[in-house]
């Protein structure tokens, strides 16, 4: 009978689907991939992979442009079939999303298996996550770095902090459970403020002692426990560089895989021209300073690999496109030339 039911559920939601638009149908196919089980395994069996090694993707170079193949299952166990236990591979999957046409994307990391006989069956590499996100095309960053986070998180989720017993993930990847305490983990993000702060024509720009030579980039920080997102964006430009936020404004958000899983959440801060003398937190920055619109504008032209100087010093240059950071910096520069 409870076979029975859950065929007829599934025909009338897929009824009610396909009376949405497109989004709402693709994103209600996901929720039912997280809830139903033996849907999820079924979508294994059609679906396509991103694969990785200990977090690391596979990307494929064709020319200048590196490419994010996506396996079919087929293709999936052609390459598990010379390793042991191959039939388990598929399960520690994890959906990362679905095409249009309802086909379900999913992620595993084989960070157990030979890393060189995958990549030399596959003619491609396993590439650090900080080039990778910065060297594939844009619409498959965010993909990447959202099945970075949850591989992560699966990996260091696997005991229940009450009892201590292993958890068990679901087809998904969407939670996973402790069976002796009966205790349900679901994956978290860490709320970070990223703010670009100014004078009005002049913006503020740091450095941390770990980043490239050269680049500078807008405050951030994480938001502590109870505060939201004005007091934390406050409290961070307060601390790092001594000034006080008048007024502020929300920009954008982007998920961002370091150091874990985080929502950037871009924001505006305006201090008092009278007031913007920098009193820099030496722990935490190696440099901050203001920059005109001029040199702005100049250090968005400038690539990393031209910033040195024939002193052996470098000029500024800022995150790329695909960082939020990025963003803020070019709205500033639209703001003051409007």
């Amino acid at each position: 009978m409870a076979v029975v039911y859950q065929a007829l559920h599934r025909r009338v939601s897929s009824l009610v689907c396909r009376l949405h638009s497109t989004y709402v149908r693709k994103m209600r196919y996901l929720n039912q991939l997280k809830e139903d089980d033996s849907l999820c395994r079924e979508a294994q069996t059609s679906g396509t992979f991103y694969l990785f090694h200990n977090l690391s993707p596979f990307l494929q170079k064709a020319g200048k442009k590196y490419l994010v193949p996506q396996l079919s299952a087929a293709e999936m166990k052609r390459i598990l079939e010379r390793f042991p236990e191959a039939e388990q591979w598929l399960e520690r999957s994890v959906l990362i999303g679905c095409s249009d046409q309802h086909r379900p994307h999913f992620a595993l990391d084989l960070g157990a298996l030979d890393k060189s006989a995958i990549e030399s069956q596959l003619q491609g590499s396993f590439t650090d996550m900080r080039k990778a996100l910065f060297v594939v095309d844009g619409k498959d960053s965010p993909l990447l770095a959202s099945a970075q986070s949850l591989l992560r998180w699966h990996d260091s989720h696997q005991y229940c902090s009450r009892t201590g017993q292993p958890t068990q993930k679901n087809p998904a990847g969407s939670k996973r459970v402790c069976q002796a305490s009966g205790v349900t983990y679901y994956p978290q993000m860490s709320p970070v403020v990223i703010t670009l702060v100014s004078d009005g024509s002049r913006c503020l720009l740091a450095r941390q002692p770990s980043f490239p030579q050269g680049m500078f980039t807008a405050l951030s920080g994480f938001c502590d426990m109870g505060e939201n997102v004005e007091e934390t964006v406050r409290r961070e430009v307060a601390e790092e560089v001594g000034l006080e936020v008048e007024s502020l404004r929300y920009s954008a958000s982007q998920h961002w895989p370091f150091p874990s899983s985080c929502l950037m959440i871009a924001c505006h801060a305006l201090v008092g021209a009278q007031r913007a003398e920098i009193s820099m937190d030496s722990l935490e920055l190696e440099e901050a300073r203001w920059f005109g619109l001029e040199e702005i504008v100049e250090g968005l032209k400038r690539e990393p690999q031209s910033s040195k100087q024939d002193d052996g010093s470098f000029l500024p240059w800022f995150p790329p496109k695909q960082a939020i950071a990025h963003q803020l910096i070019r709205e500033w520069v639209q703001q003051q030339r409007a």
